[in-house]
């Protein structure tokens, strides 16, 4: 029987293996797939499939041969012993060998087994694991506390999760202090080759970060694929996050291509997601590091202890990251020097928790890391230090309540460079991260008598420093100030979920302005219009304020918009406009532009109420409707006062001013001032006045 498939069989997994080291298991798997249907593989598979069977490989397709494994044959049993001598002897010895037990043969003393010959990818790990063997390896650990890594892991996935990006996990940091750490430490991503017997050290710039992601078959099997992400050491954290998880789903999804597993340099696996706490694992030719990292957990002696006395302890998880390398070029100095770089940046140090913060644009300051000193087990001359540290928690939540707008997420563009504030970071107050877990008095923070500093920090976040920015302490009358923040916990820390039919209607009227604005800029291409145009969601905003709305003024932007989505029933009358003529429901339009205009109407809420509105016309520049709409609403106030002799409070729940401005026009005109000074005084005052600030990003005091 010939050997010749059996060579080009072996011929092929060499070469496949000297290209993609330890994921020659899943190309020769891609193969098999191959062989048997090339459709089965991506175009780029098909390709290399095609060039490498038809390149000096005759009969490669060839199925290999199969060997089984025969049982080899028994020893014969021994012949009984011929009779000689004496008869009576010879007799005696045939009944003492007949009453004793016959001893079993070698054969039948061996458990019963079956050998099974193994092939395919299985095949394949054994050769990795035996041409591993040729690489000769040592091994460095170091345990590492988690506790910093962990806080601020916890703010970085609340940012991410906000704004719908994901996740980051454990391994996404530690492998970036790895790339941080190869700063310092560049020659541990050389390689070693030799060259006609002459050994070489290949110094490498760029790092090609191998990612082992472990996959379950159908069959319940499972592989190990190490594709990798190049050039990975030139990425900021954002980047390097995005690569990441694009690898692993495209991996999941079986949509590795060849490049994904070639040139890799460096590689990093995570048993610790098994439960595992430290590992060797086998360095494959070609490379000269790979890390591992294990599982995250208390130590040993501490796991016992009530969940509840572990934070008093000031004890943290902890991990456990191995150094497996290329002993050849890299020694052990090296590799735990390395190590220690990785754990003083997991640590904070040299700004690795801020550069990530500022590079995702969180605005909060990263934690840091500090030793604990909690006074409860200091004994009682340290009682005073306890009492101080309450008093200063305190302090943190009137701060938050004050400057917590500042760092609040409200410019979508991010236009502005995120600034620190002292006053809202813990360790202003001597607080440290041991304290998170700890328990304070909270004076009805979030509707909560105590809490732990952790829970007052996420209250203080939701309420203060989210989507909507709240400053309010200025205000001097306590009972509004206390009637604001039970609004602002009722909103933001425990809010309820928005109706569907709410939701829909949102919907609609985005949907609604935009197409309008698109109508226009299409029928009348290059008339001017002061376009509404990325500041859409003032329209649902306005939508849901008439269910008590009634007097509006508003600058010249976004007037067309409101007057066809808000106010209702006046596209005829726009459109006629814009044509050059004048309806003739409307000849005061004559001579005048079609963003000066005004309008009322009236609009049924939800629950069957009827709302008048109008819009106030501005034939002048911006703000100067401002005080036409307070005197429009103080006199539809009096109206009210004498018609149904209602009081002056009274009245003013029925009549509400709404003024929209622009940003710049809102800073830069003086009689947005003056027409603030008139709030207060008996003769003009109309209960309040709703300002929206349309901040359209040009900061031009006509528009």
């Amino acid at each position: 029987m010939s050997s010749e498939p059996t060579t080009v069989q072996s011929d092929l997994s060499e070469l496949i293996a000297e290209n993609f080291g330890a994921n020659a298991t899943y190309v020769e798997t891609l193969l098999a797939r191959f062989r048997s249907d090339p459709s089965l593989v991506d175009e780029s598979w098909r390709t290399y499939f095609e060039e490498l069977l038809g390149n000096g490989h005759p009969g490669a397709s060839a199925a290999a041969v199969t060997s089984s494994v025969q049982p080899e044959p028994a020893e014969p049993q021994a012949q009984p012993a011929q009779p000689s001598g004496d008869g009576k002897q010879a007799a005696a010895a045939t009944q003492k060998a007949a009453a004793s037990p016959t001893p079993p043969s070698a054969t039948e003393s061996q458990p019963k087994a079956e050998a099974v010959p193994i092939r395919g990818a299985a095949l394949k790990i054994v050769e990795n694991m035996e041409a591993s063997l040729a690489v000769p390896t040592a091994t460095s650990q170091r345990r590492i506390p988690v506790k910093l890594l962990e806080e601020n892991r916890r703010i970085i996935n609340t940012h991410l999760q906000e704004n719908d990006r994901g996740k980051a996990s454990f391994t996404h940091l530690i492998a970036f202090a790895m790339l941080r750490a190869l700063e310092k430490f560049p020659q541990m991503n050389d390689g070693f080759e030799t060259v006609g017997g002459q050994a070489f050290r290949v110094k490498r710039e760029s790092v090609n970060l191998g990612i082992a992601i472990d996959l379950e078959k159908k069959d319940g099997t499972r592989s190990l694929l190490v594709p990798n992400i190049k050039n990975a050491n030139q990425m900021r954290f954002s980047e390097f996050l995005a690569a990441y998880d694009d690898v692993v789903t495209r991996a999941r999804a079986g949509k590795l291509q060849i490049p994904d597993f070639q040139g890799t340099t460096i590689s990093l696996t995570n048993p610790g997601t098994i439960g595992t706490v430290a590992s060797t694992p086998r360095l494959m030719p070609g490379q000269s590091l790979i890390i591992a990292t294990g599982a995250i957990e208390y130590p040993a002696e501490y796991q016992s202890i009530h969940p509840s006395i572990v934070p008093q302890l000031g004890i943290s998880k902890a991990i456990t990251i191995s150094s497996t390398y290329d002993h050849r070029i890299i020694q052990g100095a090296e590799s735990g020097a390395f190590l220690a770089r990785v754990h003083e940046l997991l640590l904070g140090k040299d700004k690795f928790y801020e550069n990530i913060f500022l590079d995702l644009g969180i605005a909060h300051a990263p934690l840091r890391w500090n030793v604990d000193r909690n006074p409860l087990l200091a004994g009682e001359e340290h009682m005073h230090e306890h009492a101080l540290r309450q008093a200063r928690v305190m302090e943190l939540i009137n701060a938050y309540r004050v400057r917590g707008h500042l760092v609040a997420d409200i410019d979508p563009l991010h236009a502005m460079p995120l600034l620190y504030h002292a006053e809202l970071d813990i360790e202003t107050y001597g607080l440290t991260i041991w304290d998170l877990d700890r328990i304070f008095i909270t004076g009805g923070l979030g509707g909560t008598e105590t809490g732990t500093l952790r829970e007052i920090l996420d209250i203080l976040q939701r309420a203060y420093c989210g989507k909507v920015g709240t400053e309010y302490r200025h205000i001097q009358s306590k009972e509004e100030k206390l009637w604001l923040r039970e609004q602002i916990r009722v909103e933001f820390v425990h809010p309820e979920p928005v109706d569907v039919e709410v939701k829909k209607r949102i919907l609609w009227k985005l949907i609604s302005a935009e197409q309008f604005e698109k109508f226009l800029n299409t029928k009348f291409l290059g008339q001017k219009r002061f376009s509404i145009e990325g500041c859409e969601t003032i329209i649902p905003l306005l939508d849901q304020l008439i269910e008590r709305a009634g007097d509006l003024g508003m600058a010249h932007r976004g007037r067309l918009n409101v007057l066809a989505n808000v106010i209702g029933h006046f596209c005829e009358r726009i459109f006629t406009s814009f044509e050059g003529s004048v309806h003739p429901s409307f000849p005061a339009d004559e001579g005048d532009v079609k963003y000066h205009q005004g309008a009322s109407g009236e609009r049924e809420t939800v629950g069957g109420d009827k709302v008048a509105i109008k819009l106030s016309p501005n034939p002048s520049h911006l703000e100067a409707v401002d005080p036409v709409v307070e005197g429009m609403t103080r006199a539809t106030q009096d109206s009210m006062m004498e018609d149904k002799e209602l009081g002056r409070e009274e009245v003013m729940n029925r009549a509400l001013s709404v003024l929209l401005h622009g940003d710049a026009a809102f800073a830069g005109q003086g009689i947005v001032m003056e027409t603030l000074q008139l709030a207060q005084l008996r003769g003009y005052r109309t209960g309040g006045t709703i300002h929206i600030i349309i901040n359209n990003q040009i900061g031009f005091t006509t528009l």
